[in-house]
């Protein structure tokens, strides 16, 4: 991932043998290692088109193998898991004939679409955005903010401060489109992670294809983003025959696109993250549970992947141990300052330091920590939920088409 100089950001220990050790011990993916992340993509799309003005741009088309073009399309599938597309690619016989010879990349924790796609369009961690979940609390109000629909928060350019990368390429005079829902058009999360571009709006998947198509008539780049897959495994489960009918037509439009876009084109399919399909019956409600919610004014994030804010005076190790012996084997739990100092967050900056939970949760298998004081009983009840460090729910396919 981009890691450009900082002199804001928060100086970070060596990673230690704790926190990061028991995500590991966990069967869990722990984030920013060696492997490629969601960050390198649009790094890489610049070097593809020779914008060298984007931060190792170089590198990250190294890393992901593109090739030199004039033109190239990235298309950002919602909720589509590298894991859960390799488990049910009978649905997807375009992407399943390229998935074998291509190489997952990492989501970011927390493995949600805000967090995800901060860092998809800045190219720099959580730490660095500040987009750390699905939810937030905002350091200047105390309250919680949703990253998603943009309510309870600052302006977005306030709170997610860096650079984007395709402002970076308008910059250098790319010709960049983004393609998506009329809804998503100056909506704060656009505006955070993804301003720069023109938006043109499409709604149904083929108009979208067509649009892009249409877009790349002209040298430059085109970003198609699609939320069906995720919407049908949040509703049914990505198990679901609803999820791979949702895969089945993102499969088939894929391949009406590639073989559209102009000679010479790129393709790259990725995704923001994966998904795992609850169990009911490891699930713990911090508004009914009596040790869970005690010292803890507000929760953050979400149950896969929850920032604790304490009462005034409560010490975080308290918390972390009293959450420890609740949950047990199904959840990681560290204090602010292991999870900072181990990199779970990539580098922080020093605006975004409050941001994090002084005590941070991560969920194993598919076990749920829910808030009935501020979720809804529907955010409550879904089938299929992300957020955490599973394989399942971290990596995301990187399909190249040349």
């Amino acid at each position: 991932m981009t890691d450009v100089e900082n002199p804001a950001a928060t100086q970070l220990s060596p990673v230690s043998v704790g926190s990061r050790a028991e995500l590991e011990a966990a069967g869990l993916v722990a984030p920013h290692t060696d492997r490629p992340c969601l960050g390198r993509v649009l790094p890489a799309v610049a070097g593809a088109l020779g914008v060298r003005d984007v931060p190792e741009a170089a590198l990250a088309q190294t890393l992901l193998g593109l090739p030199d073009a004039s033109r190239v399309c990235v298309v950002l599938v919602d909720g589509l898991g590298h894991t859960n597309l390799a488990e049910r690619a009978g649905h997807a016989p375009f992407l399943r004939g390229r998935l074998g010879g291509s190489t997952p990349l990492t989501s970011t924790f927390p493995s949600t679409t805000a967090s995800a796609m901060g860092t998809f369009g800045v190219g720099l961690p959580p730490g660095r955005t500040g987009m750390l979940g699905y939810t937030v609390r905002d350091p200047e109000s105390g309250t919680l903010g949703n990253l998603v629909s943009w309510t309870g928060l600052p302006p977005a350019r306030t709170w997610q401060r860096e650079t984007t990368v395709f402002e970076r390429l308008a910059a250098a005079g790319t010709r960049v489109t983004s393609i998506g829902p009329a809804r998503f058009a100056g909506s704060g999360l656009t505006e955070a992670a993804l301003r720069g571009p023109v938006y043109r709006s499409a709604e149904s998947l083929a108009d979208r294809v067509d649009a892009t198509v249409d877009a790349l008539r002209q040298p430059g780049m085109a970003y198609l983003y699609w939320g069906d897959v995720d919407k049908a495994g949040h509703h049914h489960g990505w198990g679901s025959l609803q999820w791979g009918d949702a895969l089945a037509e993102l499969d088939f439009e894929l391949g009406r696109l590639a073989r559209l876009l102009p000679r010479g084109t790129v393709l790259v399919v990725t995704a923001d993250h994966g998904m795992v399909d609850v169990d009911t019956s490891q699930r713990w409600d911090v508004g009914t549970h009596p040790v869970l919610g005690a010292g803890v004014a507000l929760v953050a994030g979400e149950p896969r992947a929850l920032h604790l804010h304490l009462e005034p005076g409560v010490a975080p190790e308290d918390v972390r141990d009293r959450w420890r012996d609740v949950l047990g084997s199904a959840a990681v739990v560290a204090t602010r300052t292991e999870t900072v100092g181990d990199g779970w967050f990539g580098e922080v900056s020093a605006h975004v330091l409050p941001v994090v939970g002084d005590v941070v949760v991560a969920m194993t298998g598919r076990a749920t920590v829910v808030d009935s004081r501020t979720q809804t009983p529907a955010s409550m009840d879904l089938v299929g939920v992300h957020g955490s460090l599973t394989p399942h729910e971290m990596l995301v396919p990187c399909v190249v088409v040349a």
